[in-house]
């Protein structure tokens, strides 16, 4: 079954309810590293079903997501109630051969851009936390607000490559 966009921000959501979403992103790229730690690359790479994205490729996936997350702060920033495009993951998935991809330099490039994300955030004035876009599929969101999905998204994905490497 899909999910709607409504759905799937309100299961997001629920993820970080009762945390801190800055704090929850500051431990992130630790929390990826001390999971992946001493895994071998073929463990890495093996998806849990040919359904399922491996450990590799949801470490791409987190990457990308954090430079759309990147640019989607600076937009909304920049050009306060302007749109905000939604994106396929899955053709991101393909085109960016995320299959192919090094785990480790995946989670490298995470680690760099949430820092640079972080010091932005960390520098806004508070009136600038409600300045929001508008999302093609999920409509206003404010930074507060992207930054509560991306702290859900980031303890979404932990989970799913905790579940992975307990199997393996």
């Amino acid at each position: 079954m899909t999910e709607t966009p409504q759905q799937y921000t309100q299961r997001i959501l629920g993820y970080v309810e009762g945390q801190e979403p800055l704090a929850v992103q500051r431990a992130t790229a630790k929390t990826l590293a001390r999971l992946i730690d001493g895994v071998p690359d073929e463990a890495l790479r093996a998806r849990p079903s040919p359904a399922h994205w491996s450990v590799g490729e949801i470490l791409a996936h987190l990457a990308d997501a954090e430079i759309v997350g990147a640019y989607r702060i600076r937009a909304v920033l920049g050009s306060p109630g302007g749109p905000v495009a939604a994106y396929d993951q899955d053709a991101w998935a393909a085109a960016g051969r995320y299959t192919a991809r090094d785990p480790l330099k995946s989670l490298e490039l995470f680690r760099v851009v949430r820092e640079a994300n972080l010091a932005l955030l960390e520098s806004l004035a508070p009136e600038q936390w409600h300045d929001y876009g508008v999302h093609s599929e999920r409509g206003r969101e404010s930074i507060e607000h992207l930054v509560r999905m991306s702290a859900g998204h980031d303890v979404n994905h932990m989970w799913q490559i905790e579940r992975i490497l307990a199997r393996a």
